[in-house]
């Protein structure tokens, strides 16, 4: 059996969000395998009770002896997101560059797991060599610190991950995107490449951090009174945009939230932001002037318990928002936050403070690349191939589309779990493996087949009726005990839904053939009995004493 090249995403294809991309090499039943990022996606009102999603890794902890690395291409929690909570699974190197590698220390001292001996730290456009893989690192540039792409070199030829990148000719801090490595790449020869197709559907460029800073100063320097500006922590550029535009206001800046700390922190460990003016508590920012101070918060997405969230409730201990201030918004709206976003908002107008979004001013860029990017890519990489990832499957086709009207031979849609053959004049889908999703529910992580958020999404809308019974030969022996939840507690003409309940348990006990299962027939007639009052059918549990 010959040698073979093989790809397989189990996680970030047909969704944007929770990546954990495999390739292997070798012949079959004996390949070497690494995996690329590890990534999380946040859960939504679909599956009440979940805090995060994992994609479920059974299929290569199976093979984990065969697991050479997981490399990670960047530090946003779609791509690393689950390391602490999977790896323990794995137990293989870990390879990052340092911003990324400072991140996931932190992961897992949350988790009093040591990975020291694990963790590689791998310096900007570095390699690995994880035989039969060698990997280049190559700079790109995106909303946070050190995105990589990854030249995957093996016998069989190469392949370019691109990662989440964007061009950005004035990124502002961080290195430029290595366009000369990446035309060097192209000249070489790329059987295939794995590519972002979040912006698929964007014309023209993503735009500059330059252009940003530019529109936020402006911006600024025309405010007169307080200034709380939301954005997500993980983008460095700009926090040192607001950092700068503070200084240059005359104002001081305050970091507010657990997640802009953190990242400030990651930031200067690693030698970035060492030019800014220091920020100042929030507790001390409370006796400076309304017109001589910037908040930088999280929870631009609306997140309840966000520092944001609680400036708009009056609940923050050391910040308030009044009449006459701003709150600018320099964030996207990730779908799905779109309400959270909007009451937030309103609870801000309420007050009479002034909002500033994307839709009014030029005060946020995206990080990944759209039409014309694309374009640039495909140009400097000329692959052979093309596989979109980082989206859902109508941004995979359009990229797929893209790729192919603009001079790349064949293009492959593919689902987690696709194990794609890579060769050197096509790919091909091999096989489907096992892949799934894994919900973090508390301190437990529950198979997504396994998981009670179905049952909890139903009890929310139908409710549950307990009826706890004491029957002597099928006659009720005291008054049963009924207790409702979700259910209204008097229908349209004010009889008690209680009494209704009671109804369809004597037309059981009353009847005069009460063989079969009694819990079934209570429980069904119960059922019955309530959906004809109030159209729904609630749950019922029956309780024998």
């Amino acid at each position: 059996m010959k040698d073979e090249l093989l790809f397989c995403p189990l996680g970030g294809s047909g969704e944007i969000g929770m990546n954990m991309n495999l390739f292997a090499y070798g012949k079959p039943g004996e390949h070497k395998w690494i995996m690329v990022d590890i990534g999380v996606t946040f859960a939504d009102d679909t599956v009440p009770g979940i805090d995060l999603i994992y994609p479920d890794p059974g299929f290569i902890v199976d093979k984990k002896e065969d697991l050479l690395g997981i490399i990670l291409t960047h530090a946003h929690e779609d791509h690393i997101g689950a390391i602490a909570h999977l790896w323990p699974q794995l137990k293989c190197k870990i390879f990052a560059t340092p911003f990324t590698a400072v991140l996931i220390k932190e992961k897992f001292k949350e988790k009093n797991i040591d990975v020291t001996k694990f963790l590689k730290i791998v310096q900007l456009n570095g390699t690995v060599n994880l035989d039969p893989f060698k990997i280049e690192y190559i700079t790109l540039t995106h909303s946070i610190l050190e995105p990589n792409g990854l030249r995957i070199e093996t016998p069989a030829g190469v392949i370019l991950h691109t990662g989440d990148w964007k061009i950005d000719p004035e990124p502002l801090i961080g290195e430029k995107i290595n366009s000369d490595r990446l035309k060097e790449i192209g000249k070489e020869g790329v059987l295939a490449m794995i590519c972002d197709s979040t912006n698929v559907f964007s014309m023209g460029k993503a735009g500059s951090e330059l252009d940003v800073r530019k529109s936020l100063l402006n911006i600024m320097g025309s405010l007169k009174k307080r200034i709380v500006m939301a954005s997500f922590a993980s983008n460095v550029a700009r926090m040192e945009t607001a950092f700068y535009c503070a200084e240059k206001t005359g104002r001081q800046i305050s970091l507010v939230g657990r997640s802009m700390h953190r990242i400030f922190k990651a930031a200067r460990q690693c030698g970035y932001l060492k030019n800014v003016i220091e920020p100042i508590d929030p507790r001390e920012a409370k006796n400076i002037s309304r017109e001589k101070i910037v908040y930088l918060c999280t929870g631009s997405q609306g997140e309840y318990r966000a520092a944001l969230s609680k400036i708009a409730r009056d609940q923050h201990q050391h910040i308030v928002a009044e009449k006459g201030d701003t709150v600018i918004f320099s964030s996207k709206i990730i779908p799905g936050n779109e309400s959270g976003i909007l009451n937030l908002q309103n609870l801000f107008a309420k007050k009479g403070v002034n909002i500033i979004t994307g839709k009014d001013e030029f005060i946020h860029v995206s990080g990944h690349p759209c039409q014309d990017e694309l374009l640039e890519m495909f140009s400097l990489i000329k692959p052979t191939s093309i596989i979109p990832v980082h989206g859902e499957f109508r941004h995979l086709t359009a990229n797929a589309s893209l790729a192919e009207a603009n001079g790349i031979k064949k293009s492959l849609v593919i689902e987690n779990g696709t194990m794609v053959k890579v060769s050197k004049n096509d790919i091909v889908i091999e096989t489907e493996v096992e892949n799934g999703r894994l919900y973090k529910d508390g301190k437990i992580i529950v198979y997504d087949y396994e998981s009670p958020s179905n049952e909890r999404s139903k009890l929310s809308q139908t409710g549950l009726i307990i009826v706890s019974l004491v029957l002597v030969n099928n006659k009720i022996k005291s008054k049963p005990a009924i207790k409702t939840f979700g259910i209204p507690e008097f229908d349209k003409d004010g009889i008690r839904f209680d009494d209704w309940v009671m109804q369809a348990l004597n037309n059981v006990l009353g009847s005069k053939n009460k063989g079969g299962n009694l819990e079934s027939k209570i429980r069904n007639s119960i059922v019955r009995q309530i959906k004809s009052i109030w159209g729904k059918k609630p749950k019922v549990e029956i309780i024998f004493n």
